[in-house]
């Protein structure tokens, strides 16, 4: 997989794809994967503020992003965008908002391309968690878990 970037950061390191102008997806690599400088512009601005969310989780990105997905998987993606910083969302929440069901916006969750600047770790379950990258358990929750506990402070 070709990155314009690897940015290591305190849950691990971040695989940065962009195309022309836009980041198109943030990939969740090993924690021993070796980070790479950037090779664009683009790349440089998103590691930039992803650095300035890990310092501070008030931090608004204005990189600008182009997730491809399906019009259902856009309509979530958009959804949960206005989750504000500290709070979650139950997929059953989320589903009744958007007149779909807990089970579709739980796959839409796991496709989410740009995870981190599209928060899908504030969509949780309705006791509990919940998946994170299409995993029930292990690392993946742990990222998870360090996100919402990042946000909440």
């Amino acid at each position: 997989m070709d990155y314009q970037a690897k940015l290591t950061v305190p849950f691990g390191v971040l695989g940065i794809h962009c195309f022309e102008d836009a980041l198109t997806g943030i990939d969740f690599l090993p924690a021993a994967e070796k980070a790479q400088r950037a090779t664009s512009a683009l790349a440089l601005t998103v590691c930039e503020q992803l650095l300035h969310y890990v310092d501070d989780p008030d931090f608004q990105f204005t990189v600008p992003f182009k997730p491809v997905g399906t019009p259902h998987q856009q309509k979530v993606w958009q959804a949960m965008l206005r989750i504000p910083r500290g709070e979650t969302r139950s997929y059953g929440e989320l589903a009744a908002a958007l007149k779909s069901g807990a089970q579709a916006v739980g796959q839409a969750c796991g496709a989410n391309p740009i995870p981190v600047i599209i928060p899908c770790h504030r969509v949780v379950g309705k006791s509990g968690l919940g998946g994170f990258m299409r995993h029930a358990s292990g690392g993946p929750l742990d990222i998870k878990r360090w996100l919402l506990a990042h946000e909440r402070h």
